[in-house]
Order: C-alpha cells, then sequence, then structure tokens
C-alpha cells in the first residue's frame, strides 16, 4: 500500500468511524466500519489485509472526542454525511405537503413574475415549488408574466428571457409562458361582462375623497350609475380619453365589508406612462394585478395558487369577481416571506438595479449580488438552490435561508465530479510567500504529483513543478519544523527556504506534520478568484489551464470554484480583472 492509498483509507476510516460512533452513541471498532469502507471503496480491497492496522489508530482517536467534538470533526470532514444522520435524527418537518384536493394529471400553477429586473435568490422559491410540485402531480407550469404596470413597476425589456432562463437554470420549463400585457383586450371583454352583470362602475372621485367614503362606508355617488353609462364611459377609458387619475373602473362590492381594504375595490385605472413593449406602448387603460391575476387563473385552468401571506386580500378580492360570473376559486396557500443570510445586499430588486447603476456592483452575476444569475455564474447548481428551497417548507411564517443548506446541496451534486488543483491567494493580512525547496536528507523532486480526484484514482495525477514555490504564510510552521507539501513530500522551513526530508506519511498520520496545498513561482499561473466577500488574487498551479471553462473544480483547503475564462481582458470598473491575470474563476463555498 503506497503512502496516498494510505492516507485515503484513513480519511475514510475517520470519517466512517464518526458517523457509526454517532448514529449508535457508542465507541466505533475497526470491524463495525470495514464492511462500508470496503464495499464503497473497491479499490482498497486487495489490501484488506493492511487495512486493520491503519484503520485502528484512527478509531482510538475518534473513540476518545466526546459528540460535540465527533460532530464538529465529521462536518469537516464529510458535511453530507452530518446532513444524513442529522436528517435521521429527527423528522424533518419542511418537506412539501401534499396539495389540497389534488388530482395526478390535474393540478395546474403559475409562477406569476413582475418583470421589472432579472431574479434574486428569494424569487427561487416560487418556480422550486412549483416545479416540484408539478414533478409530483405530473401537472403544468404557467410562467405568466404580470407586467400590467407599466410606471410604478415598469417592466424591463431583458428580464423576460432573464426569467426564463432562471427557470431553466432550477431545472424546469414551462409548459406556457404568457405575458398579460398581451391580453388586455381579453381584460377589457371581462369587464365589460361584469358591468353587465352589475359588478362594476366607473368613478371620476379623488383618491382622498373615495377613501374619506370607502372609510365611513359610505357608497360613492357614482355607485348607482346606469349600465349603458358605465359602458360608454369604460369605452371612452379603454379609447385612452381620460388622463391618469381622472377616471377608474371599480368592483362592486360590499361598501360596508368589516375590511375596508375589499370595498369596491379598483379593477383599471388609466396610467399615461407608455409599456416598454411595443406591442402594448398604445394602451392607456391599465386592469390592476388583482383583476388581471384572477380572471387570468380562471381562463388558464389555475388549481392551486401560492401567495405571501401579506398577499390574503387578494384572493378575497378576486372572490366577489369570481362570485359574479359563477366561478369556481382556486385552491390557495400562503406561505410567509424567505430572508437569505450571508449577503450585505437587501434582497430586492430596485436595490440591486440600483447599486448596478451606481457602479457599487458591476452587474446582475456580482458575487456579492443575492441574485440567481451570480449564484449560477459562481458554480452553484440549480438543483441545489430548488433542494434548499423546497426544504424550506409552506409555512406561513417568515423562514430563514441558510446559504450554507445551499452549498451543502451543492457540495453534494459538484464533489464527485470535481477535479482537485492548487491555488495559494495572496491576502493582505496573509501574504504569500516564495521559497526554494532545496535538497535535505533526500534529494528534492522536480514535481509533485498530487491525484486530480482523491476517489477517483483512474483520473490520473497532476504534476505541479517544485523549485521554488508559493505558499500561504499562515500555513508555514515555525521555523526548523516540518510541514508536509501535499502531493510532493516532507519539507522543514529554515527560514528562507525548505528542505527536502526522507520521511513517508506517516508523520501527517501521527499528527506531528501539517499537509498543506502549495504552487510553482514561476510556472503558475495569476489567478483571480471574485468572492462574496471581494477579489482575492493568488497563484494557481499550471494544470489548471487545462480546465474547460465553465467547469467546477476544488481549490484544494480554499473551496469550490468555477473556472470563468483564460486571459480575462481589463474592465472599466474598480473591482475585476485588470488585464494581468491568467485565470479568472468565480468562488462558490467551502
Amino acid at each position: 500500500m503506497d503512502d496516498e492509498l494510505r492516507e485515503r483509507v484513513a480519511a475514510a476510516g475517520e470519517a466512517a468511524a464518526l458517523y457509526n460512533a454517532l448514529k449508535h452513541g457508542s465507541d466505533p471498532d475497526v470491524g463495525a466500519i470495514m464492511g462500508p469502507i470496503m464495499g464503497e471503496n473497491p479499490e482498497f480491497r486487495p489490501h484488506g489485509d493492511e487495512i486493520p492496522g491503519v484503520l485502528a489508530p484512527v478509531v482510538d482517536e475518534v473513540g476518545e472526542m466526546d459528540e460535540a467534538a465527533r460532530r464538529e470533526r465529521l462536518g469537516e470532514l464529510a458535511p453530507e454525511r452530518l446532513a444524513e444522520l442529522e436528517a435521521d435524527e429527527e423528522e424533518d418537518e419542511r418537506v412539501l405537503p401534499d396539495l389540497p384536493n389534488a388530482e395526478d394529471g390535474e393540478v395546474v400553477m403559475r409562477a406569476a413574475p413582475n418583470p421589472n429586473g432579472p431574479w434574486h435568490v428569494g424569487h427561487a422559491r416560487m418556480p422550486a415549488v412549483i416545479g416540484t410540485y408539478k414533478e409530483r402531480y405530473d401537472g403544468e407550469f404557467i410562467c405568466r408574466f404580470d407586467d400590467t404596470d407599466p410606471e410604478t413597476k415598469r417592466p424591463d425589456l431583458d428580464a423576460y428571457d432573464a426569467i426564463l432562463d432562471d427557470i431553466e437554470y432550477l431545472g424546469f420549463e414551462p409548459d406556457r409562458v404568457l405575458r398579460a400585457s398581451d391580453r388586455l383586450e381579453t381584460y377589457y371583454d371581462h369587464a365589460r361582462d361584469l358591468i353587465d352583470a352589475g359588478g362594476a362602475y366607473t368613478c371620476s372621485c379623488s383618491g382622498d375623497d373615495f377613501s374619506e367614503l370607502k372609510n365611513a362606508g359610505e357608497a360613492c355617488p357614482h355607485r348607482g350609475k346606469d349600465a349603458e353609462t358605465v359602458h360608454e364611459e369604460f369605452d371612452a377609458m379603454v379609447d385612452g380619453e381620460y388622463g391618469s387619475g381622472e377616471m377608474v373602473l371599480r368592483v362592486k362590492t360590499d361598501i360596508e365589508h368589516k375590511n375596508p381594504a375589499l370595498r369596491d375595490w379598483v379593477a383599471f385605472r388609466m396610467i399615461d406612462t407608455p409599456h416598454p413593449r411595443e406591442a402594448a406602448s398604445e394602451y392607456r387603460c391599465w386592469p390592476m394585478l388583482d383583476f388581471q391575476s384572477g380572471v387570468d387563473d380562471h381562463l388558464t385552468g389555475v388549481t392551486h395558487i401560492i401567495r405571501g401571506i401579506d398577499l390574503q386580500d387578494s384572493a378575497k378580492r378576486q372572490r366577489f369577481v369570481y362570485d359574479y360570473f359563477g366561478w369556481e376559486y382556486p385552491e390557495v396557500l400562503h406561505w410567509g416571506h424567505v430572508q437569505v443570510d450571508e449577503y450585505d445586499v437587501k434582497l430586492s430588486t430596485s436595490t440591486i438595479k440600483q447599486l448596478i447603476a451606481d457602479g457599487e456592483l458591476t452587474g446582475w452575476d456580482d458575487p456579492r449580488a443575492p441574485t440567481i444569475q451570480s449564484m449560477r455564474r459562481r458554480g452553484i447548481q440549480g438543483q441545489a438552490l430548488v433542494d434548499s428551497m423546497t426544504e424550506l417548507g409552506m409555512s406561513t411564517s417568515d423562514v430563514d435561508l441558510a446559504m450554507s443548506s445551499v452549498y451543502a446541496n451543492n457540495r453534494d451534486l459538484v464533489d464527485d465530479a470535481a477535479n482537485r488543483y492548487f491555488f495559494v491567494r495572496d491576502r493582505d493580512e496573509a501574504p504569500a510567500v516564495e521559497l526554494p525547496v532545496v535538497d535535505g536528507d533526500a534529494p528534492a523532486p522536480d514535481a509533485g504529483h498530487p491525484s486530480l480526484h482523491p476517489d477517483h484514482p483512474d483520473r490520473g495525477d497532476r504534476e505541479v513543478p517544485a523549485g521554488t514555490v508559493v505558499v500561504e504564510s499562515p500555513d508555514l510552521p515555525p521555523e526548523g519544523e516540518r510541514v508536509w507539501l501535499k502531493g510532493y513530500g516532507c519539507v522543514r522551513y529554515d527560514g528562507d527556504e525548505l528542505a527536502f526530508l526522507d520521511a513517508d506519511i506517516d508523520v501527517v498520520r501521527e499528527g506531528d506534520v501539517d499537509v498543506i496545498h502549495w504552487a510553482p513561482a514561476d510556472e503558475g499561473l495569476d489567478t483571480l478568484l471574485r468572492t462574496v466577500d471581494g477579489d482575492v488574487r493568488g497563484v494557481a498551479e499550471p494544470a489548471l489551464a487545462d480546465v474547460e471553462p465553465d467547469t467546477v473544480v476544488q481549490f484544494v483547503r480554499v473551496g469550490f470554484a468555477r473556472i470563468d475564462g483564460f486571459d480575462p481582458a481589463a474592465t472599466d470598473e474598480d473591482d475585476g480583472p485588470d488585464g494581468t491575470e491568467d485565470a479568472l474563476a468565480y468562488y462558490a463555498h467551502p
């Protein structure tokens, strides 16, 4: 058994021993973990007679830990196994519940984004949950752009495609895509039908005057207009004969309703600002969201609606319209808002848009922005975000999305495919140090040969030139002490050089020597790593140049990152490439 295989056996044994001890609440033993280790790692089997000797000291060390230390160590070594253990230990109350009155093949749900900008992370919850329910019930997923406010929440023409790209990134494809601004004539027809049913009237009261009447439970003087007059005035609204604020169409409800917000609410209003879409730019009479959305939900066959808990009045308003038309209202589920940790930027489309305009962010895919485009560029898989969002369940309370859960899910998805490379960071608080590697009590090899992936020896090794190397200053031991250059060997730090020593991996297993990563000073790639906390510069090993852009790798002892490209052009921005870099990468997570 060579040193690298021995190291892998010890690592697998430690993770298995920790998991076994925590699962069963007892000290582990070699016999209990031998079977699982050999089953999961068939390449260990030819060395079966040697493996117990490698595992014994590891198991003894785990036996001396208390439960808290075991959990912490398992989280460091194999966070996915800790997550699995915790899932077994407690009932997961955040799994999506079954939909009420849902039948296979009959469920129709919709995401109804306002396309006033690309999506932030919180927006992912709706398509994640709807897409998951679609798969569960073999149902239908509608994406309907509720773009009927060309003034206050003015649509962004680029956002339509950007949002569809975000849905695709999350792993879903809408069965139908609708734009409400294409459907104005449909809403007008239903408004006229509502007038005929005695359910709507035109009103020219000022907003303040109507509010005073409404709050007093008194009818507006226009409420008793005959249908012919209402039709004439509504047609004049459609023809653009009124200006903004001069005329509205109201739904006739209960003027004495205990909730003033439901009293004769506005269904259509006049907006002078043209819609940015050319196909809708001539319209001036626009439906309010509650009318437009209610009509569309019925006409498109929506069976189940998910809304924020703060929008409970929407269903109550829409039920008045449904009652006039004799329609059956869909099932409604409400949930609380999502709050996301880690980011300094507010989870708000308008805020992010302003920060980009002010040059505080470089764009929607800036790693500091809490956006889906940013997560995508960082190499976080859409499925990881979907899994974390569905794990939040359907609570009516506000919920916190811990980015650590997204990262844990993503780690499960990318770890097996992500090859390993060295990247030495050069930070103000921890500068990189160049040191020559010289002969000590043994000749210094010309290069190290770490594996591309510790679990896939068939992928081969990388060749990392030695000579003069770069290391992170905090990794250096006290002068005269030893350290292990991963994939290379044991060296002694002599202050201005590293002396190669004749020592095997046992010095690491015995706990006397730390393992660190490194890179060649001369042949290395100047690399810019963009992170949530800002840009980090450093040196990567030359083999990174063989990686295709858009590939996720693991920078050993740093974390996962997506390779964005090589020889990036300089930007005019304060942050980002300056034209000197050989490689550009985006940091995903530890």
